[in-house]
């Protein structure tokens, strides 16, 4: 990089894996073959990239620094299974990029019985949104996604429930996955070191869990929603989630139903018993709309 005349720019949350046995085991641990599509967001020098591309069928590699772009393509130049793009991978928040789908769609229709799976680095300040968007995907959700980021956010993916860390991620990412933390890193196996901890997190799909989910994008607004206000109890949390929707009285029907009378907080609850209580309400929410239609 201090010869190509770049330094890491902040604002993209630049921070390098320079210890280079690492970035093997995030290759390995993503057990790549040719029927898969990796996806990496954050290309940096493309270290990681040229590992990804010797293993994974195709190899779609996003960065949005123009500089690191052209060094990456410059690098890696002896392969013709990447494509590189340069842009940010997400649209906003709530979004992936629409460029980004395409060309994995282009990609997937390039292998059959092709797998999406997202490996990379992850530059901290879009790990959150890009994992919990690429669930939301239901033409080609990921398979796995093996990734560095945050130990803080890797953490609250594979917090227990009464624990601290618990809380809508860990009920959206465990309700259709299995996610393991890999390694724990320290800041100096960084350039820049970041302040915090890192770690390397596996988090494998799975199928027959994401099948339960009859509505995705409803479980998503509804757990979202039991920890906007973490420390409220469940039926005042509900009550507010609900306002001008549902009655108190149909609350309270729904909680009794399932045993969940008294002081109780979301957090306290397991995910199978959150997802009941998702598809109660679901329920009872589109029973009351066909009957107002009726």
């Amino acid at each position: 990089m201090e010869e190509a005349g770049i330094r890491p720019v902040s604002k993209f949350g630049q921070n390098f894996l320079i210890d280079l046995n690492l970035v093997n085991m995030i290759a390995d641990s993503a057990n790549l073959t040719e029927q898969d599509v990796a996806l990496e967001v954050g290309t940096g020098t493309g270290s990681l990239t040229g590992l990804i591309a010797q293993k994974a069928g195709r190899v779609i590699t996003v960065e949005i620094d123009q500089n690191l772009w052209q060094l990456a393509q410059e690098e890696l130049a002896g392969f013709n299974n990447i494509t590189f793009l340069q842009q940010d991978a997400l649209r906003n928040k709530n979004n992936l990029n629409p460029i980004l789908i395409d060309t994995i769609r282009q990609a997937m229709s390039e292998i059959e019985g092709a797998r999406l799976k997202l490996v990379a680095n992850l530059p901290y300040n879009i790990a959150t949104p890009l994992i919990s968007n690429l669930l939301t995907l239901d033409e080609f959700v990921p398979t796995s996604m093996t990734v560095t980021i945050q130990k803080e956010l890797a953490e609250r993916i594979v917090a227990r429930p009464g624990t601290k860390d618990f809380g809508a991620l860990s009920l959206w990412i465990q309700a259709q996955c299995n996610p393991e933390i890999v390694r724990i890193m320290s800041p100096k196996v960084f350039w820049p070191r970041p302040k915090v901890d890192s770690a390397i997190i596996n988090i494998e799909t799975d199928t027959a869990k994401r099948n339960r989910i009859p509505d995705l994008a409803y479980y998503h607004r509804f757990v979202r929603s039991l920890f906007i206000h973490r420390r409220k109890l469940l039926r005042g949390v509900l009550v507010s989630v609900f306002k001008n929707e549902l009655s108190k009285q149909d609350i309270d029907t729904v909680l009794e139903g399932i045993n969940l009378t008294g002081s109780i907080r979301a957090e306290q609850l397991a995910v199978p018993v959150i997802f009941e209580l998702c598809e109660r309400f679901r329920v009872l929410q589109k029973t009351k709309e066909e009957e107002a239609k009726v």
